[in-house]
Parts: structure tokens; sequence; C-alpha cells
């Protein structure tokens, strides 16, 4: 029986199938200006290091490579470990191991892929495109829209500077219904709503 069409295998079909699928999605956020990869950051909890949470998160380089990123090596890390352990046990016993256990013992594989990669595209990344800072902190200030057209109910991409003068990209929505910002509108972001950013124009542009 082939490799990738053994029922032994099935997770790690489903993990290439997820690479493939998120790939596509981030190409098809790329075009309507939302992007998957804004989204989960924004949905993941605030790291200050004083739980075993937070140590555990940044272990993982969360907080300092797009949580998307991550995925993406864990699902790489997970699916090509998984196949080899499958072709060496096919090799030495004559069968694959059960879905179940091989699935299992492929998880540390993701993890340190997730680690070791991590660590080297965290080092890639320029800092200051980071979102390590509270996100509360980022109301109040003023931004450009960079990416898309933003108007309610279609978020476009914005790029906002923090205190120390780092660059933040937020996935941002008018704050009043009918107003429309397009790209190079200077916005003030006002609060934040779910998963996104609400704006309104900038009232003092002498700020940016």
């Amino acid at each position: 029986m082939s490799l990738f069409t053994a029922p032994e295998n099935l997770p790690f079909g489903i993990g290439f199938a997820l690479i493939i699928g998120i790939a596509l999605l981030e190409g098809l956020g790329m075009l309507i200006s939302m992007s998957p990869s804004n989204l989960l950051d924004n949905l993941l909890p605030e790291i200050d290091g004083d739980t075993g949470l937070d140590r555990v998160l940044g272990w993982l380089h969360i907080g300092k490579v797009p949580a998307l990123v991550l995925l993406l090596l864990f699902l790489a890390g997970y699916t090509v470990f998984g196949y080899s352990l499958q072709v060496v046990a096919y090799g030495l016993l004559g069968s694959y191991l059960p879905a179940v256990l091989a699935g299992l013992l492929a998880v540390p594989a993701g993890m340190a892929t997730v680690r070791g990669l991590g660590s080297l595209i965290a080092h890639i990344i320029p800092s200051d495109e980071t979102s390590a800072v509270s996100e509360q902190s980022l109301v109040g200030r003023v931004g450009v829209v960079v990416g898309g057209v933003a108007r309610r109910g279609l978020a476009a991409q914005a790029r906002v500077k923090d205190k120390l003068g780092r660059s933040h990209y937020l996935m941002v929505e008018p704050d009043i219904d009918d107003e429309v910002f397009d790209e190079g509108s200077q916005v003030l972001i006002v609060r934040k709503a779910g998963a996104f950013f609400r704006c309104i124009a900038n009232p003092h542009p002498t700020l940016m």
C-alpha cells in the first residue's frame, strides 16, 4: 500500500493538507485585505512571562514570530517526521505503526521544529514588526492604512507605531458605519472590537 494512502498515515496526510490549505487561505486573505495570520495573532493571549503558560508560549516563540508561521513549522516538522518514521517502521517491521501511535510520536518532532526554526526566524524578522506589546497600548495611536480599503464589515491592514516607534500591523475597520478609509488614509485607533481594531479619521494630522 502506498505511503500516502495507507490509513496508518492519515494524521500526516491531514497535516500536509492543512499546510496547503493555510497557504491558500493566506493567499486569499491578501487578495481581500484580511490576513488570517493577524487574526490568529490577535486571538492569542498576551505574554508577560509571569506564569507557566507564558513561559511555554515564550519557549515556542509565540509573540516573537507570527503564529501562523509557527503553526506551519509545526505541521511541516510533524508531517515530515511522521512519514519518515513510518518508512523506517515499514522497513524494520514490514508494516506501518498504528496511526494513533505514530501521530503521538511525531508531536515532539513538530514542537522541536517550532523551537529550532522559530528561533532562526525570530532573529530574521525585524524586531519592530513583532506584536509582543499590549494590544490596548495601541489604542489611541495614529496609523496609516497600508493594505486594502477599510469599511464596516471589511477590514484593511494599517501600520501603527507604538510608543517606542516600533511598527505593528493591525486589521482595522471604521468605527462609524458610513466611513471608508482608502490606502494612505491616516486613522486614529479608538478601541479593540473582537479580532479587529476600530478607527476614525485622524483628527490631528500633525501627530504623524
